[in-house]
């Protein structure tokens, strides 16, 4: 799965999971993978099956340096989805230690700070293997908060869709309306929430 990833050790790669759903944060990773580390099975996360996933977040984070961040909903809502992914990548790399002489963002664009030179790669997670590595990370880790959600919110099943558009999400959105961490900018929550008016003629 590794065959064309470029490996520089030492380089950060950051990379988002979540910007789709309508529930729950995004989450970033930042990760610099180390000389000698074996890239092989990484790969862009949403190529990956879950037990993959978490197979390899378990090597990555024991051998690589690594910083996770989310973003909230009300974060998102404030600043809108694209910015509130760039605010938590840009807060992952501001964390690793000692600071990475460059960082490859996945995207078109880049956060507003960065602790070193960077630069932006479209579908870098299926180009660089630190981008990939914290596409692993990030997704893993948004996962696993979807899960704990899923017992503070039974009613909705964000364990199966983890807070995307789903037929069963819309479901129960029409049964019992957003819950504290869906994301009110979002349209579907937004209409449920301030429904058009129909006047009589």
């Amino acid at each position: 799965m590794a065959e064309g990833l470029i490996h520089i050790p030492g380089a950060a790669g950051a990379d988002e999971a979540g910007r789709g759903p309508l529930a729950g944060p995004v989450v970033a990773a930042a990760v610099v993978l180390p000389e000698g580390f074996s890239i092989t099975g990484i790969n862009d996360s949403k190529k990956l099956e879950p037990h993959q996933r978490e197979a390899l977040a378990i090597r990555i984070r024991a051998s690589a340096l690594w910083w996770i961040e989310r973003s909230e909903p009300a974060e998102i809502d404030r600043l809108n989805i694209l910015w509130a992914s760039m605010a938590a990548m840009e807060r992952a790399l501001f964390h690793l230690l000692p600071t990475p002489a460059h960082a490859y963002i996945d995207g078109n664009r880049l956060p507003k700070k960065l602790p070193c030179p960077g630069e932006w790669v479209i579908k870098g997670d299926g180009k660089y293997a630190c981008i990939a590595a914290a596409s692993i990370l990030a997704k893993v880790e948004r996962d696993r908060i979807m899960v704990e959600y899923a017992k503070e919110y039974p009613e909705y099943g964000f364990d199966r869709h983890f807070g995307y558009p789903t037929p069963e999400h819309f479901a129960a959105l029409e049964k019992h309306g957003p819950c504290p961490i869906h994301r009110r900018s979002f349209a579907p929550i937004r209409d449920l929430e301030q429904p058009s008016l129909i006047f009589d003629s």
